[in-house]
Parts: C-alpha cells; sequence; structure tokens
C-alpha cells in the first residue's frame, strides 16, 4: 500500500513513522511505516559504508542521503529509522556511529533514533521469523552466505569484495565477462564484436567498444554501475555459450557457499535472494543442481524476493511509538 504524503500526514502523529532502509551497492530502498503497515515505499542510488573511506565516496554519500531526504521530506518527521547498510559489518562500531551520525545530519533527527546494522543481517531476518532458522545465500552487487545461530550471532561464507571473492554475485559476473572480452582481444583484435554476443551487449550497456572507456568503467565508476552489466550478460545467453557458460558458472560458485555453510552448521533450510539470481534461469538451475549433488535430493532450498526495508520499517515504526 502507498498512501500519498497528503493523507499520510493526517492520520496519526507524524513523529510515529518509522523508516527502514536496505542500502546496496545498486540501490538503496527504503519503506515507511506506521502502526504495523507500510505506506509508502521508493529507491535511491546505491549506498554503503565503505563509501566513507575517502572524499570521493563521501561526496557520492551525501548526495545520496540528499536524495533520500528530498524523496521523504513530503511525508513529514520520522520517529525512528532501521537500517541494513553494505560495506558496514556489525563489529565496525565505529562506522556504524558514523553512519548513524550522517543519517541524522541528513534527516534531521538524533542518532540515538537510529538503528544501523549490516544489510546482510536486516536479509537474514526479513529471510527467517525464527533465530538459527536457515541460511541465505544472497547475490547481489556482491555475495554472501549468511546464519544467525540461536545467540543471535552472525556466521558468514564469502561476501569478501571483488577483489577477493564475490564469486556469483552482478559485480563478478560482469568482472569475469569483461575479462573474458578482453582476452579476446588480446588475442585477436577486433574479434569481440565480431564473434561475441555478450561483448557486443557489454560494449552497447557501456556506450564504448574500447579499452579506455572499460577501464574507466570498471576502474573509476562505482561497484553497483559495474554490476549492472550482469544484464547484459543475462541478455546475451541465448545467443553466446561463453555467456550462458559463466551464468552457470554463477551458480556453481553461490552453490559453493551454501555448501560451506552445511559443512559448519549441518542441513538446515536454505533461502535463495538477491537480483542477481534472477537475472537468469541458468543461474538458479544451476545452483540447485550443485546443491542437490552435494546435499541431496531432499535439501530443503526455496527462491524468495525479499524486501528487508519492509521489515525495517515495521520494526522502526513500533521504535518510534
Amino acid at each position: 500500500m502507498n498512501v500519498a504524503p497528503d493523507q499520510l500526514s493526517k492520520t496519526a502523529p507524524p513523529t510515529s513513522l518509522g523508516l527502514g532502509i536496505d542500502a546496496g551497492g545498486t540501490q538503496t530502498r527504503w519503506a515507511l511505516a506506521r502502526a504495523g503497515e507500510v505506506l509508502a515505499q521508493g529507491q535511491v542510488a546505491g549506498l554503503s559504508g565503505l563509501q566513507m573511506a575517502d572524499e570521493g565516496g563521501r561526496a557520492e554519500l551525501a548526495r545520496t542521503l540528499a536524495a533520500l531526504a528530498a524523496a521523504l521530506q513530503p511525508y513529514g518527521p520520522i520517529g525512528a529509522i532501521h537500517a541494513g547498510i553494505t560495506g558496514l559489518p556489525d563489529s565496525d562500531l565505529q562506522g556504524i556511529a558514523e553512519m548513524k551520525c550522517l543519517l541524522a545530519q541528513s534527516l534531521a533527527m538524533t542518532p540515538q533514533a537510529i538503528h544501523c546494522r549490516s544489510d546482510i543481517r536486516l536479509a537474514w531476518h526479513a529471510a527467517f521469523s525464527a533465530k538459527a532458522g536457515g541460511y541465505l545465500i544472497y547475490a547481489g552487487t556482491g555475495s554472501v552466505a549468511a546464519f544467525v545461530d540461536s545467540d543471535d550471532r552472525l556466521h558468514r561464507a564469502g561476501g569478501r569484495g571483488l577483489l577477493l571473492g564475490d564469486e556469483g554475485s552482478g559485480g563478478w559476473i560482469a568482472a569475469q565477462a569483461l575479462a573474458q572480452v578482453w582476452r579476446m582481444e588480446d588475442a585477436a583484435p577486433g574479434s569481440a564484436m565480431a564473434e561475441s554476443a555478450m561483448a557486443r551487449a557489454l560494449f552497447a550497456a557501456m556506450g564504448s567498444s574500447d579499452w579506455t572507456s572499460t577501464r574507466a568503467y570498471v576502474y573509476k565508476g562505482s561497484r553497483g554501475q559495474l554490476g549492472q552489466l550482469a544484464m547484459a550478460v543475462a541478455a546475451s545467453a541465448q545467443e553466446d555459450p561463453r555467456a550462458a557458460a559463466l551464468l552457470r558458472r554463477a551458480g556453481q560458485e553461490l552453490a559453493r557457499l551454501a555448501e560451506a555453510m552445511v559443512h559448519r552448521f549441518g542441513p538446515r533450510p536454505i533461502v535463495l535472494a538477491g537480483r542477481a539470481l534472477t537475472l537468469s534461469p541458468l543461474i538458479e538451475h544451476s545452483l540447485r543442481q550443485h546443491l542437490n549433488k552435494a546435499l541431496g535430493a531432499a535439501a530443503d532450498i526455496q527462491l524468495q524476493q525479499l524486501q528487508p526495508q519492509r521489515q525495517a520499517a515495521l520494526a522502526a515504526a513500533l521504535a518510534a511509538i
């Protein structure tokens, strides 16, 4: 349900509004709730705790928070926020405190009214209502496996960023695809455009087929921008066996994360989630194929379209009362 701002302001004290934020590398999704009901939702650009590390990242973070504040302004004052932020682990107490201050400044609140945690913990609680419910395999711009035990401790596998991992994610798919394309060009300049539908789709998405443009896109752009190129890979999979093979390999890599969790904590239900898993049925099919082989055909595996920002908004609304 989406309620118009003018209607929303007449229903109850404005400070009873709770804001839920699910911030990822590609987009930041938000929802507003009051009295057990989600009233409005939307999205702005990606947001990450990693952006606080340098001046350029901070400037980009400030722009995203300004866009979020502008989107929320018509609804009136917010009483509390529950936010899950990518690139901000629960152990980074200083980073969490700084992010709370930035959110407070942007949204005219006090840091005490803001609860921040990692985006993966937020997503896990959206997938499982009970503690120790099972394993979440999440593939968006990055990828990670998560499990919250009965003592509320978060255990992870993967999620180490593109330099050290994130296998099976949108960012990983895009990076692997571009690497293949430029290997083709190394061997025979001009062959990628002539022989590969995947290369043509990638170059079209970037707006250029020269190395200078690719280098700038990859090394000067954001993680979210790179991850969006995975859509071009998926779109070319029916024409290009290279793209299809890469998507199947992505599924295999995500299955490896699930196997690692089962090895550590035993068999439990597995929830698959994240936009990268919806790029192509080849990814999910390959993942299930490998997990069924490793864990047995009786493995409990479900694909879910999670909306963590909604659960976070409902929790924030309770805190705002």
